[in-house]
This record gives structure tokens, sequence and C-alpha cells, in this order.
């Protein structure tokens, strides 16, 4: 099916005149950000996670979710080569948790060209994500709405750290082989499915705010702009999945009702 473009555009709220360069991709990446929510639902729940772009279109666009890196970064690469960008598509390994050995490529993001120059887009990596499109520049600090970035070498792989307090924070490492569509379900399915992924025991959602804020929910902590609230059960926290996060949770095939969520999650708090 043809990406519906307008569809896209007023499911993040850009509105406006636009073109493949650069003023557009900033524009799109922090519009996306803001108003599609990083979330990981549908793995707690059991769900399949698909990656085909029909079904990443009809459940983060038509049915209202947000999803997480296999899902967002799908959407936001078909908009921009529908409007006639060229993309690479990458994977990274996940550095934040600090693993003692190297990990897998368990993280989807890409390499978009404007003119002459690369840019790095990302807008699935939960409340550390971009929020605007990164130079694809070494040792140069890079301020975005949400934080300042720097891209670094790491022995043949590029580093990617986010600047906290005075330190440099590293989150993932990534070379340029290109990335197909198998390598992304292969990677999605080990996300989704093993049984130690984080995905599996913890509810995760951020979503970004034009104020160069977040919310975002931790299993029962909420935290907005910085300040924590403890959520008192899980029928708060899935009010609070509507009316903080945005979320659209009535859609005939991706919605979630209160007692389907509540088992769920009771199951996660109980561990």
């Amino acid at each position: 099916m043809a990406f519906d473009l307008n569809a896209y555009f007023a499911r993040i709220h850009f509105s406006g005149n636009f073109a493949p360069d650069l003023h557009t991709l900033r524009q799109l990446h922090l519009l996306h950000t803001c108003a599609i929510p990083f979330e990981n639902l549908d793995v707690l729940l059991g769900r399949r996670i698909l990656l085909d772009d029909d079904s990443v279109f009809e459940k983060l666009v038509t049915a209202g979710r947000g999803g997480y890196c296999y899902e967002q970064n799908a959407l936001l690469r078909r908009a921009l080569l529908a409007i006639g960008y060229q993309v690479e598509d990458l994977a990274a390994r996940v550095l934040i948790a600090r693993p003692e050995r190297v990990p897998a490529r368990t993280h989807r993001l890409q390499l978009v060209t404007v003119g002459r120059e690369r840019w790095l887009t990302d807008v699935g990596f939960g409340g550390k994500t971009l929020t605007a499109p990164l130079r694809f520049e070494l040792n140069s600090e890079q301020t975005t709405p949400h934080g300042t970035y720097r891209l670094t070498r790491l022995d043949e792989d590029y580093l990617l750290s986010l600047r906290e307090g005075g330190d440099w924070l590293p989150l993932y490492r990534f070379d340029l082989q290109p990335q197909y569509f198998a390598d992304y379900e292969v990677a999605n399915h080990y996300v989704a499915t093993w049984p130690e992924s984080h995905f599996r025991h913890h509810l995760m959602l951020c979503l970004h705010v034009h104020n160069g804020s977040t919310v975002t929910l931790s299993n029962r902590q909420l935290t907005v702009g910085g300040e924590k609230h403890e959520l008192a059960d899980a029928a708060a926290v899935y009010q609070t999945l509507q009316s903080r996060l945005g979320l659209r949770l009535d859609s005939p095939k991706h919605g979630i009702d209160c007692e389907t969520f509540a088992a769920a999650f009771n199951l996660i708090s109980a561990r």
C-alpha cells in the first residue's frame, strides 16, 4: 500500500510546505517524538510485533498507538522515502546498561542524506532518543531540543553518547553495515520474546514535549519534567497511558482494555 503522507502528517501535527531538505527533516524528527510515544505494551501483553509497512502504519498512525525502535524508525523511514530523502538502514549495539560483553545489534536507526551531508536519525530510543537529527560528524557536541549528543569512534564502530551533567553517557555503538528487513525481523523477535529481555519485564513509555521536557512512565513511576510521581495501581497507570502519554486504547485491533492491561501489569509488578 502506498504511504499516506497526509495521515502521517496529521498524526504528528505537521502542516505547511515540505521538501527533502534539512528544515523538513528537523521538523519531522521533533514532531514525531512529541506525538508518537515510545512504548512496549504489546510485548508485555505477549502480542506479536509486526514490522511490515502496513502493520506499522496501522498501529502507530491509524490506531493511535506507539511502539519501540523497530516500529518507530520504520515509520519515519517510510515518510522520509515518500518525501524523497535517501535513507540508509543501520543497527546498533545498546550500551546504556553498561554490559560487560559486546551486546548484539538490537536497536534500529538510520542515516539520511541531505544534499552532500549525512544525518543520524533515531526516533525510537525511549527517554534518551534524539529529537533532532545529528550531523554525521565526529567529536562535535550537537545540541537538540532535549539534550546534547556526540559521535566518536569506538574501535571500528561509531559511538553515540549523551551529555549528563559533566559526563558523557554511552548510548550505543554502530557501524555502517547495511541492514535489511530480515535483519530487523530477527532482532525484533529476539528483543520481544527472549525471556530475559527488559521489554518483557518492565513497562516503559516516553513522550517528548516541545518545551524540552519529557513524560516517562516506568512501571508505576511517572516522571513529568523531572518530577516523579508514584501511581497507585494498574487502573491509575492505565488511565495515565491515555491522559499523559496520549495513547488511544480503543482500536478494535490494537486496543487494550483495562482488565487485560491490569492482568499483565500486575504480573510484572509481582516479580
